[in-house]
């Protein structure tokens, strides 16, 4: 069961608690749904995750972090998913949101070459930066979303099938 799967790999609220580098946030860290395996925290989690995974920033799991604590999702699910976007595949995940966001302002796809001067940044900012950014936010939208629907929808159809091995087995009980 992806429950038991979770709470086997995920640190418990006592070890980040005993992070004194942690010590600095009180006691938002003993917020108990930070920390519970539910349906609404994980698929929480999830949309945290999988939304600040496709959008280039610095500093994403502390971002996700600080939203976890903000809509009481799953903290450490929130955090790890944002590894999704990790140096190998940053350039294709960027790249393809990049296409998008071009593709969606109808702008054309400028063949670039990087060049470490503050003259180049300034001209591609604005030429790679805003469909970058754009074409960010629609992917991670609709995947952050898609997720947490995905996420509710399976949760419940688990959920339903439990139930009804359980009734069938009740069922078997009774008709011995």
């Amino acid at each position: 069961m992806p429950k038991r799967f979770m709470k086997r790999y995920m640190p418990t609220p006592e070890k980040i608690r005993s992070i004194k580098a942690l010590h600095f946030l009180g006691d938002i860290l003993h917020e108990p749904n930070l920390w519970h395996i539910n349906r609404h925290g994980i698929a929480r989690g999830f949309l945290i995750g999988i939304f600040l995974c496709f959008i280039p920033m610095p500093f994403q799991m502390v971002a996700a972090a600080l939203c976890a604590i903000w809509l009481n999702a799953n903290l450490p699910l929130s955090v790890a998913l944002v590894w999704i976007s990790n140096p190998l595949t940053m350039p294709p995940m960027f790249y393809f949101n990049y296409k998008v966001g071009a593709w969606l302002l109808d702008h054309p796809v400028v063949d670039y070459r990087f060049e470490l001067s503050v003259s180049w940044i300034k001209e591609s900012l604005v030429d790679i930066g805003i469909p970058l950014y754009f074409g960010s936010l629609i992917i991670a939208t609709i995947s952050s979303c898609a997720c947490y629907l995905l996420i509710q929808f399976l949760w419940r159809r688990r959920v339903r099938s439990s139930w009804e091995e359980r009734r069938q087995r009740r069922l078997k009980q009774d008709n011995h």
